[in-house]
């Protein structure tokens, strides 16, 4: 987790970490796109959620979609997106 969000503030009011899942299209999308278009496969809300500053683990192991692309978006108090990670592509686990 990092300590401060892209302004400098305080990252102590994260309540919500979710990844989004992007099937492939014809090219490579902006993160946004995936926030926007994408369906959220993960998601990790207070009390669980490590402390700003430390490591959080996501396990995707049941994730079960074909290839496509990833982005992580922290949710500040009041379901408030932050910046989106940037886009990460995902193969699929059978390869």
């Amino acid at each position: 987790m990092p300590l401060e969000d892209i302004q400098g503030n305080s990252l102590s009011g994260i309540e919500a970490v979710r990844v989004y899942y992007l099937p492939l299209g014809a090219g490579y999308p902006m993160a946004l796109e995936v926030f926007q278009q994408g369906e959220v496969i993960l998601e990790r809300r207070r009390p669980n959620l490590p402390s700003p500053g430390k490591t959080i683990i996501l396990d995707l192991s049941n994730h079960g979609r074909p290839s496509g692309w990833l982005t992580v978006v922290a949710f500040c108090q009041g379901n408030i997106p932050g910046e989106p990670s940037q886009a990460m592509p995902w193969l699929d686990p059978a390869f």
